[in-house]
């Protein structure tokens, strides 16, 4: 037996196919199907799960455009600009970072003008926000 816990194997095989049937997760997991249910649902209510999603080559995308940004934001303003970006519709996902910014947002708009837009309007228009620094995304590695 594996010394790698059912809760990882099953996880392992949700990150390389957030897709796969539960007969398949039961498969190459070595678990039976109702353990594979038990498991998931144990796993989203404790919030380890927060959702399933489709990976995208954003090269592959003719109606969009997509840049990672790195935003930094005064401390005194943290929580205000975090929830306000939170609900721009633009922003796909945020994320706080340890790197050279402190929050790191992915966003999606029509071309490249409307991402230029969406940063210089929206982003550096949310109070706080005192620089932002994107990474437009071309091509798809892996």
């Amino acid at each position: 037996m594996s010394t790698v816990s059912t809760e990882e194997r099953i996880l392992s095989v949700l990150e390389e196919d957030a897709q796969a049937s539960c007969g398949e997760i039961a498969e190459r997991a070595d678990v039976s199907k109702p353990t594979v249910r038990k498991y998931i649902d144990r796993l989203e209510e404790r919030g380890v799960i927060v959702g399933y999603s489709a990976e995208v080559d954003p090269k592959k995308l003719s109606s969009q455009s997509i840049a990672m940004v790195g935003m930094d934001v005064d401390s005194g303003q943290y929580v205000e600009a975090t929830r306000e970006l939170k609900s721009l519709d633009e922003v796909q996902a945020l994320y706080t970072s340890s790197g050279d910014h402190m929050l790191m947002a992915e966003i999606r708009a029509g071309n490249g003008d409307e991402l230029g837009d969406v940063i210089s309007e929206k982003l550096l228009g949310v109070d706080g926000v005192t620089a932002a620094h994107p990474s437009f995304l071309q091509e798809r590695l892996k």
